[in-house]
């Protein structure tokens, strides 16, 4: 295979990676830690 092939699909492949790792932090199991600093500071 030629690099620029190899070189397109890794990124690709990294792009999705840290999207569904960042979809999974934002709505999954780990979303009920996160904090929304707009309900704490109510004035």
């Amino acid at each position: 295979m030629e690099p620029a092939i190899v070189f397109s699909i890794s990124l690709a492949a990294t792009v999705i990676a840290v999207t569904g790792y960042a979809i999974y932090i934002s709505f999954g199991p780990p979303s009920l830690e996160l904090d929304d600093p707009f309900e704490d500071h109510e004035d």
